[in-house]
């Protein structure tokens, strides 16, 4: 899964997801914003980065998740016994 602004490539950043152009992942981006960076503090702190990098690394993020498959578990399965 790749956009314009995102790309793949083995050869750079160990084939993680980068914008594209850069050796920046979609996780830093994601994480930063996460942990609370604004978008302007991510574009002083990351000079090639432009806000449609950051809106492209959020939705690529949002587009593994909904392709995710999840399994879950009995509960029971992780109670103990007493």
């Amino acid at each position: 899964m790749t956009t314009e602004r995102i790309e793949i490539n083995p050869a750079v950043m160990l084939g993680k997801p980068v914008i594209r152009g850069t050796r920046i992942t979609v996780e830093l981006v994601l994480r930063k914003l996460a942990e609370g960076a604004t978008e302007a503090e991510l574009l002083e702190d990351y000079p090639l980065l432009k806000p449609e990098d950051i809106r492209a690394a959020i939705a690529y993020g949002a587009a593994s998740v909904a392709h995710e498959d999840v399994v879950l578990l009995d509960d029971r399965a992780n109670r103990s016994k007493f």
